[in-house]
């Protein structure tokens, strides 16, 4: 018979304890404890069921190579972006979270890839959060009117997995994981023990039927997706939808992805109509690009695959406060103050009564050391207030000593940077070997420090002069 048991589940990391605790001994986190009812079935089983489940699961023993592969495991979702982010497609049989604040495209994604899917597929769309009426006036603003698409507002997960199983659409689409409810257990909808059955129960769902799952998950005050943990581990990927809320441009990564890599991303616009696909991110970072102002260079970063150049703003002012303040955006803090230290030590710039900025246009976030090189010449641009060539871009992680650092991908960036049309590359001279600098039409300069480096900018600011 079933037996109601009462637990006190944590709300930040899921974990369970016969009792209330004011701090979770797991994650730390203070006054997280919910109260929870979980039903249980108390009926043992005999020896004999559990012998035939045991020549059941035998039997569905194989070997690798009696497994088949079909050709057609991926299904092609109609936007490039999103299918280079899963790693080439939606894999059959897989569950994929897609995570992000509110209003910043999770639902419009899904809803616009259906009039692509429905013209060979059949999809099934299900809302705990509107209506289908409502749904299909975003539809009609979508443009999406594919006959293939089929909805239904319901929050039920078991009768949601009934139909499922009953209709045997090639898609599905849950939209959202924290209104789904289990009538099992004694806890509302969004709450930690709700999120992790009803995706466990989408999962097996999935697996069983080979259906790939979309689940929609919110987020909460730190910007990770709502639940226990255990969520991000039981589904095969995790996308996330980053970029602010007064900016068009969105960026799409994976935090997790079982059949592609996470270091790919999607770039997006917010239009009027829908997300637009940016298949040039470069060309949509660099477009109104001030010319012959100081403190601005350009930087070459890989996302992936994908080099993706990026303009470094800085400003360096006289501040009016005892203590400067120091401002970044899209650029890691304590890298900035690693970079300023250095430039005075080994290069005699003097930062200590100057407020200074430093901000990645488009809202892209420059975290990886190749940067370095951009913002240190950005710096010493702004301080001197010398402007860097609009032609030259810098790519390279600086050390503590001074010191220019190889980085990998180098001849990715430059075709990139050829591409976009930049005339001079500042690199690690390490990075020099094995390639080839005729076989480019930039010209490529080596540079082993900081000081060489600002030599360079200052020998070309000349030739430039005297050309002009």
């Amino acid at each position: 018979m079933a037996k109601s048991k009462t637990l006190f589940v944590c709300s930040n990391c899921g974990f369970e304890s016969s009792k209330w605790n004011g701090r979770c001994n797991n994650c730390g986190e203070w006054n997280t404890f919910e109260e929870t009812e979980v039903v249980s079935d108390t009926r043992s089983s005999s020896s004999f069921s559990k012998q035939q489940a045991a020549r059941s699961l035998s039997d569905k023993i194989s070997t690798l190579s009696q497994i088949g592969t079909d050709t057609d495991v991926r299904y092609q979702t109609g936007i490039s972006e999103l299918d280079r982010v899963l790693g080439g497609g939606l894999v059959k049989g897989s569950i994929v979270l897609i995570g992000g604040e509110p209003g910043i495209g999770k639902s419009t994604i899904l809803l616009q890839i259906c009039q692509y899917l429905g013209n060979n597929h059949s999809i099934l769309y299900i809302s705990g959060e509107e209506s289908v009426r409502q749904i299909k006036l975003r539809a009609d603003r979508l443009k999406v009117t594919t006959e293939s698409l089929y909805l239904l507002s319901s929050n039920d997960v078991e009768s949601i997995c009934s139909t499922i199983e009953s209709s045997m659409p090639d898609i599905v689409i849950i939209d959202s994981i924290q209104t789904m409810n289990h009538h099992q257990i004694n806890s509302s909808p969004g709450s930690v023990t709700q999120v992790r059955e009803c995706t466990n129960l989408f999962m097996h769902t999935a697996k069983k039927l080979d259906i790939p799952i979309f689940i929609v998950g919110h987020v909460n005050k730190d910007g990770a997706i709502a639940g226990p943990k255990v969520m991000e581990h039981i589904v095969d990927a995790v996308l996330y939808f980053e970029g602010e809320r007064h900016l068009s441009y969105r960026i799409l990564r994976a935090v997790k992805n079982r059949f592609g890599s996470t270091n790919e991303i999607g770039v997006f616009e917010m239009l009027d109509t829908g997300l637009r696909q940016v298949e040039n991110p470069s060309e949509m970072l660099l477009s109104g690009r001030p010319l012959n102002v100081s403190g601005t260079c350009v930087a070459c970063i890989m996302e992936g695959s994908r080099p993706i150049l990026a303009e470094v703003q800085v400003l360096a002012t006289k501040s009016g406060f005892a203590s400067p303040r120091r401002v970044t955006t899209g650029f890691d803090y304590n890298r900035m103050a690693m970079i300023v230290a250095v430039l005075e030590k080994r290069a005699g710039l003097f930062f200590g009564t100057l407020d200074i900025y430093i901000n990645i246009v488009g809202g892209f976030k420059l975290d990886e050391p190749a940067g370095d090189l951009s913002v240190a010449l950005a710096l010493h641009s702004s301080v001197l207030d010398k402007p860097v060539h609009e032609k030259i871009i810098a790519f390279g992680e600086i050390g503590l000593g001074g010191e220019i650092r190889s980085i990998s991908h180098v001849a990715n960036r430059i075709r990139e940077a050829e591409r976009m049309g930049f005339e001079v590359c500042i690199l690690p001279k390490q990075s020099l070997k094995g390639l080839n600098p005729s076989g480019y039409k930039t010209r490529i300069i080596g540079v082993s420090n900081i000081k060489q480096a600002f030599a360079a900018i200052n020998a070309i600011s000349k030739e430039n002069d005297s050309q002009g």
